[in-house]
């Protein structure tokens, strides 16, 4: 039986998920892309709880790679303000190519490391 698409970015997503958690000191920065945005969270799994989040529908008339580009920026702003420097990066099943790429750039660009 072939697999689809979506069985693979489940696969995918199991394998990331059983080595990467996230801290207080250290959150894990998950990204979700539909069809048309982009959504970034920053959570803690030790309370299980967010600490940041952002959406790439509150940035207007740009393209998906740079409105992805932007929204990466606008959560290691946030994540800054909250005095956090350091984050994991969870592409929750997705390849880091196009817009998981520009959005992880973006972050490093507003001063994230991981």
């Amino acid at each position: 039986m072939k697999l689809t698409l979506n069985d693979k970015i489940k696969r995918r997503k199991l394998k990331i998920r059983e080595t990467i958690s996230g801290t207080i000191t250290k959150p894990r920065l998950t990204v979700f892309r539909s069809n048309s945005y982009i959504y970034g969270q920053a959570i803690n799994d030790t309370l299980g709880n967010t600490v940041a989040s952002v959406s790439s529908k509150d940035i207007k008339n740009l393209a998906k790679v740079s409105s992805s580009f932007e929204a990466g920026k606008l959560i290691a702003k946030a994540l800054s303000e909250k005095g956090i420097k350091e984050v994991v990066f969870d592409r929750n099943g997705y390849k880091y190519h196009g817009r998981i790429k520009s959005f992880a750039d973006g972050a490093r660009e507003g001063g994230l490391k991981f």
